[in-house]
């Protein structure tokens, strides 16, 4: 396959996708990563790419927010890692918010039975996991639930988390980077997620490094304001240093 054929065909599967990445693409093609580094360093410069860490997303897209069920099954060994990690943040017998987000519920599916928690969450499928919980008083925020991530929003959510102060807040994100902080494709979530971080002492941030150095529409805060990021082994080392030196603890799992 020539080059143009080779492009075309991965200008295809970004837009019937909503993102690609490198090392698929490597295995798709038969070549190598720098093989496709350079191919879509040619769509980006096209305009018909826009390159992100680890791969791309088509152009003019900062709005793309896959559904749940797609989300569920992308990066899920990384996720069960950085969901393992978690566990050690917790705290002992004290308050926690759980963010949306897929590898948020990984952590409420793995708190052990033992566990004495108060957990507030605005995050239906959260709340489903840890409702038969035998050691967790919870409690549901609501407002407007947002079909493509099943989470409350607006202001009936806002105002609940301008109400509480947890000991930390487990929070996910779409996109985060040292330059563009934390952002989310939607600004109704987004406005959720900064009531959220507002409302704890500690902030935990669970994304996986494929989100390193997205960038999405709605900006919800700076990556100084996450105490701690869990993410996995595919963040480099040189990345997690960078991330360091602005204040953030970096653990790869």
């Amino acid at each position: 396959m020539y080059a143009p054929e080779r492009q075309q065909e991965i200008l295809r599967l970004a837009r019937d996708g909503g993102r690609v990445d490198v090392v698929s693409l490597a295995e798709e093609f038969q070549v190598t990563a720098e093989t496709i580094r350079r191919d879509l360093k040619a769509l980006d410069r096209a305009g018909l790419l826009r390159r992100v860490h680890g791969g791309a997303i088509p152009a003019g897209r900062l709005d793309f927010e896959p559904d749940l069920a797609e989300r569920e099954t992308t990066a899920a060994d990384e996720k069960d890692h950085i969901a393992k990690a978690a566990l050690a943040e917790l705290p002992t017998e004290g308050t926690l918010i759980l963010d949306a987000g897929t590898t948020v519920a990984r952590l409420a599916a793995a708190i052990p039975l033992e566990a004495s928690l108060t957990v507030v969450t605005h995050s239906l499928p959260i709340a489903a996991r840890l409702a038969d919980h035998p050691g967790i008083q919870l409690h549901l925020v609501g407002g407007r639930v947002r079909h493509r991530t099943r989470a409350a929003v607006d202001a009936w959510a806002l105002r609940a988390y301008g109400e509480i102060r947890a000991d930390v807040l487990f929070v996910a994100a779409n996109g985060f980077s040292a330059d563009h902080g934390l952002t989310t494709p939607d600004l109704a979530e987004a406005a959720v997620k900064r009531a959220a971080v507002a409302a704890a002492r500690r902030v935990v941030l669970l994304a996986d490094s494929a989100k390193h150095g997205q960038e999405h529409f709605a900006r919800f805060g700076d990556l100084s304001d996450v105490d701690l990021l869990i993410t996995d082994s595919g963040l480099s080392p040189e990345d997690a240093l960078a991330i360091e030196r602005g204040g953030t603890e970096v653990v790869r799992a």
